[in-house]
């Protein structure tokens, strides 16, 4: 048994950008769920209330304690461990020379984070075998973007969210692929380019809105720019 506490936290963002929410899940060392929070972001990107849930779980445990956060978001994780010393280097902008974008967020985060025993943990999101946390997380964070307003064991909701049922990965391919069946036949055989009827997330970890260009990346689908590699790190 882990002596370190156990979380999760998940962001949303009902349109990227659109209306916001951000969310977290407190579980005791066995990993069961104790507490949660979720709160509203008015408009904001995914990556925007991903961070923000990130800051708000960091800000609610202390700092002496052990932590582990398992998060879906390679946005976020990365930014803050992969990324940011890089972006120090270079004066806060990309690779590119863009300026950062969320550096308030990030450096706010940076700064929880300097100093404490915490393991971010990366969890792939909206899988029936999948980790529970993040599906209470997920679904706490959309609730919130959606009704704009904050819930949680501290506002008196002490019964926890229920994730929506996820399908399984077999389910996800033969969507996937019966989505692009057509237009890649067309293409003999090359992953097609085509518009998104809705809003989704790409294997990077950030989301695309309904609306965009996107084609396969891996298993799924995503930004063209993620299939071709030239995705610059968080530019997102």
């Amino acid at each position: 048994m882990s002596d370190r506490i156990i979380a999760a936290c998940d962001g949303a963002s009902k349109g990227n950008p659109g209306r916001a929410g951000w969310a977290w899940v407190l579980a005791d060392t066995e990993g069961t769920p104790e507490r949660w929070e979720a709160g509203p972001l008015g408009t904001a990107t995914n990556n925007v209330a991903e961070l923000t849930a990130l800051a708000r779980l960091l800000e609610s445990v202390p700092d002496t304690a052990a932590l582990e956060v398992r998060m879906d978001s390679q946005y976020a994780m990365k930014a803050v461990t992969e990324w940011l010393p890089g972006w120090k280097r270079k004066g806060w902008k990309t690779t590119g020379g863009s300026p950062v974008a969320n550096r308030d967020l990030v450096e706010h985060i940076d700064g929880l984070l300097t100093g404490r025993d915490v393991k971010l943990v990366y969890v792939p999101a909206h899988r029936a075998d999948g980790d529970r946390l993040n599906a209470i997380a997920d679904r706490a964070a959309s609730d919130a973007a959606t009704s704009q307003q904050p819930a949680g064991t501290a506002h008196g909701d002490h019964d926890l969210p229920v994730p929506v049922p996820a399908r399984t990965a077999t389910a996800r391919r033969s969507a996937a692929d019966a989505n692009g069946r057509g237009a890649t036949a067309r293409t003999g055989g090359k992953a097609p380019t085509i518009t998104a009827k809705f809003a989704g997330r790409c294997p990077c970890g950030t989301s695309y809105a309904a609306g965009s260009r996107i084609t396969k990346v891996g298993a799924g689908w995503g930004h063209t720019a993620c299939a071709a590699g030239k995705q610059e790190p968080g530019d997102g």
